[in-house]
């Protein structure tokens, strides 16, 4: 587990691009307002995308660049993501960052053989957070 501020955090994305050199799934977990989004643009910013990076609260899914998928499940849950078809998009070359990946999303990246690291995010105050790194 590491306690990290905001200018620390392209350390842990360096961190999570050697665990997954050629791209995978990253599931974020954490309270509303710990910092996923917040980790997403950090990521964003550290594979050189300059684009703002927003929540896909409400659309499900962004793109950004051509090498970082970001989800948010909080509103759709795994079997949604699923019905929609989304699961033919974790198939595609680059990052997939998932807020809100729930126990079944997990259990599926492992029984199909994803390459994939969940992070659990956790507020401690209002200058740092504590991420705690699990590999797939």
């Amino acid at each position: 587990m590491m306690q990290l501020s905001l200018d620390q955090l392209p350390q842990l994305c360096e961190h999570i691009c050697d665990q997954l050199p050629s791209g995978g799934v990253v599931v974020l977990q954490g309270d509303l307002a710990s910092g996923k989004t917040t980790f997403t643009q950090a990521f964003s910013a550290s594979l050189g995308i300059d684009e703002a990076v927003t929540s896909p609260t409400f659309s499900l899914q962004q793109k950004y660049g051509e090498k970082l998928f970001h989800y948010d499940l909080y509103n759709y849950g795994f079997e949604k993501f699923v019905s929609m078809g989304m699961l033919e998009e974790l198939e595609k070359p680059g990052y997939h960052l998932i807020e809100w990946g729930d126990e079944a999303l997990i259990e599926f990246l492992k029984r199909a053989g994803f390459e994939y690291v969940v992070v659990k995010i956790t507020k401690s105050d209002n200058e740092t957070r504590c991420y705690e790194v699990e590999n797939g």
